[in-house]
């Protein structure tokens, strides 16, 4: 069975939405920053302090471009879309799914950037990176989910659940 994969900034939800639709339809539940983490044998802030972004989007690269399950919910890193070669690999078995929030929300959201993770590069705000990324997200997504207004995680998984089901899923 396919796999169900969710992109989008961090703070957007997925894991959350994530486990939701998973627990909802019976399948398993994976989180890349948690791969990543157990590939690494840290969290995710000291590996993005120590090889900076390039380094970070590398190893999430090598994590996710390995990446083989079957009927499993994904949620992936906000980063993973800078890297094509993840992508493909992530599609070839599933459905991907952007979980759209507008920027105010993911700002909100995400409150202090500097213990969280997020792949910022230099020189960028996370306003900047938003921008980068919205159309990368795009470029991926099979189904854009809009998480705008703070849709409450039950019918935003009762939504897809719905839209899958429209693409035979």
């Amino acid at each position: 069975m396919k796999n169900i994969v969710l992109i989008g900034m961090a703070g957007s939800g997925k894991s959350t939405l994530g486990k939701k639709v998973a627990k909802d339809m019976g399948m398993a539940f994976v989180d890349t920053d948690a791969l990543i983490e157990e590939h690494e044998g840290r969290k995710l802030q000291p590996i993005l302090d120590d090889l900076g972004c390039d380094g970070f989007i590398e190893v999430e690269e090598k994590v996710c471009s390995a990446v083989d399950f079957s009927n499993t919910v994904i949620s992936t890193g906000g980063s993973v879309v800078y890297s094509d070669k993840s992508m493909q690999n992530l599609k070839k078995n599933g459905i991907v799914v952007y979980i759209y929030s507008p920027y105010e929300e993911v700002s909100a959201r995400l409150g202090n950037l500097a213990s969280r993770g997020v792949v910022i590069r230099p020189g960028f705000t996370l306003e900047m990176t938003y921008e980068e990324r919205e159309p990368l997200y795009r470029l991926y997504a099979d189904i854009v989910l809009d998480s705008s207004d703070n849709v409450p995680i039950d019918k935003l998984a009762y939504d897809l659940i719905e839209q899958l089901k429209e693409r035979g899923f």
